[in-house]
């Protein structure tokens, strides 16, 4: 088994809050304030209390893991990373690291505004301690890797918030630390960088053991990407181990908020006709999981103006808000429903769509088809996949392989058919 290579003990961070008695105030208010402090010799009364970022926070990161941090905002991921970077120190607890750390923190870190590209690569080599010789030997693959070599003369002041991002990736990553920290920034790259930066995180991992350390909210990639993973809530690790798990922990703490109506933005003309409420029934039941393979049904409630054509239109999206599924029922199913001035409960019934583990959230509309749309709710209901009840060959079909499962129907023919031999009886 791998030594430890990253270990806190009771971990905690405090920060000191001060709150002043009116933060916001009109020029009268200032002047009069002003003058009665003149008066009474007495300082405006303020407040202050401690706020613990981290609190009590003990694991342990074995060499060559690649682990994923994840939890709500606020939960205290980044600040976790300062520490480990020695960034920030912390208020009690210590940390025992056992290579060195190399952070990728926010867009920028590390890099001299002023410097050129080409100078910042050899001033972060230098910081992680590597030889100016160490650095010429990686020179030409950061380079490769960042794609900045027609910028790489420019003082970094002039690049874009990607183009940092790409270069501090690729200074990061090619210098060999022992350990890469990552947090959310990855996600100011395109996507096509993105899917290159995971690719060398896991073969930095796997090839020369070198422990990743990923902060993300995007779920998909952490359980694409990490072996194991920490969850932490309000500054306290609530649990750590393999990152299905803890992924699962991570969804069962979503999921109070997840089960409801909530439109968190609409468009249209809500006015004229809107939805008022919605939910899912899963086994004639009111639910939030839905099992890969079962049908359900969404449920809407309806408040119309006047008497008007009302098609509704449905659209499921995927875990990171991208589009899987759209059922547009009045152009392509006919379904137009004439309705009168007041209330209505609409369902529609869904099949069983046979989607990867995972959440999921569903967009609902009114419509008159083709022409305009009365409402749309965006992300109004979001529901989890749960792992099929009967799993074929014991297979877990997740997100990591897709976001549907299809069997494929599969026949086989001879590429050359004169080399097939006709089929003979049994021996003469």
């Amino acid at each position: 088994m791998s030594r430890p290579i990253i270990t806190t003990e009771r971990l905690g961070k405090r920060y000191r809050l001060r709150h002043q008695a009116a933060p916001y105030a009109t020029l009268r208010e200032s002047l009069a304030a002003t003058a009665r402090r003149f008066v009474t010799r007495a300082a405006p009364a303020a407040t202050a209390e401690d706020f613990w970022a981290l609190d009590d926070v003990s694991f342990e990161v074995r060499q060559g893991d690649v682990v994923g941090v994840i939890g709500r905002n606020g939960a205290g991921k980044s600040t976790l990373l300062k520490i480990l970077s020695r960034i920030t120190e912390p208020t009690t607890g210590r940390i025992r690291l056992g290579g060195r750390v190399a952070s990728l923190l926010e867009v920028g870190t590390g890099f001299h505004p002023e410097l050129t590209g080409r100078e910042n690569i050899f001033l972060n080599g230098a910081i992680l301690g590597m030889t100016k010789a160490e650095i010429r030997k990686k020179f030409d693959e950061i380079v490769a890797f960042a794609e900045v070599d027609q910028f790489l003369d420019t003082p970094v002041k002039h690049y874009s918030s990607g183009m940092y991002v790409r270069l501090a990736f690729a200074v990061a990553a090619h210098l060999e630390p022992e350990i890469l920290v990552v947090d959310e920034v990855l996600a100011v790259g395109d996507a096509q960088f993105q899917k290159k930066c995971l690719g060398k995180m896991q073969q930095l991992s796997a090839g020369g053991g070198h422990t990743v350390l990923f902060v993300s909210h995007n779920i998909a990639a952490v359980a694409a990407l990490c072996g194991s993973a920490l969850l932490l809530r309000r500054g306290r690790l609530v649990t750590q181990g393999p990152v299905g798990e803890v992924l699962a922990a991570y969804a069962a703490e979503l999921r109070p908020t997840c089960e409801g109506f909530n439109a968190r933005s609409r468009r249209g003309t809500p006015t004229v006709c809107r939805v008022v409420d919605a939910w899912l029934v899963v086994d004639g039941e009111h639910g939030g999981r839905i099992d890969w393979d079962s049908p359900f049904e969404i449920v809407m409630e309806v408040d119309v103006e006047r008497e008007m054509t009302v098609s509704p239109e449905y659209l499921i999206r995927d875990n990171n808000g991208a589009p899987i599924l759209f059922s547009p029922t009045g152009l392509q199913q006919g379904v137009v429903l004439r309705l009168g001035a007041g209330r209505h409960r609409v369902t529609a019934a869904c099949p069983a769509l046979r989607l990867a583990t995972g959440m999921y959230s569903i967009d609902l509309m009114l419509a008159e088809s083709g022409v305009r749309t009365y409402d749309h709710c965006e992300s109004a209901l979001q529901f989890e996949v749960t792992e099929y009840r009967s799993r074929p060959h014991g297979f877990r079909f997740s997100q990591q392989h897709g976001l549907g499962y299809m069997p494929f129907e599969v026949r086989v023919t001879a590429a050359d058919m004169s080399a097939v031999a006709p089929a003979t009886g049994g021996a003469g």
